[in-house]
């Protein structure tokens, strides 16, 4: 796996409905948040807070939605579910690392999308769940 090189600082966010402290770690091999919650063998974060705040929108679970700051842990590289495919390049600077993240402090103030907004997202995901889609075994998301 090759790491992204020293022209892609921090800070990176990672968005979920989990309560973690700083200091934890966030690592690969649980259920995912998302789609069909299979274990997940990645743990998926961003440089931008708008793709945060998305992962933290459309988390499963009851909880608050939360958005971390995070140091990787070991190599990561871009998140092939959006980058080059869905969009040129990586404009959501959305990666991906088979290493843990570290918790290194919350983004406490951030506003989420409008309703009508979220609602539509929402609905592209249940889409993309359903059989037959061309996507519904693969994670979705923005993050």
């Amino acid at each position: 796996m090759a790491a992204i090189d020293g022209d892609k600082p921090g800070p990176y966010y990672h968005g979920t409905k989990v309560d973690f402290r700083t200091g934890d770690l966030i690592s690969a091999g649980y259920s995912s948040n998302y789609g069909q919650r299979k274990q997940a063998s990645w743990v998926y974060f961003a440089a931008t807070l708008e793709a945060a705040i998305w992962g933290a929108e459309l988390a499963l679970g009851e909880g608050r939605e939360r958005i971390y700051i995070v140091e990787p842990m070991g190599d990561f590289i871009d998140d092939p579910n959006l980058t080059d495919k869905k969009f040129p390049g990586n404009p959501t600077k959305s990666y991906r690392s088979q290493q843990p993240l570290r918790v290194i402090g919350e983004v406490e103030h951030w506003q989420g999308h409008a309703p009508d907004v979220l609602k539509a997202m929402k609905d592209r995901v249940e889409e993309l769940k359903r059989p037959g889609s061309r996507r519904s075994t693969k994670q979705v998301g923005p993050w």
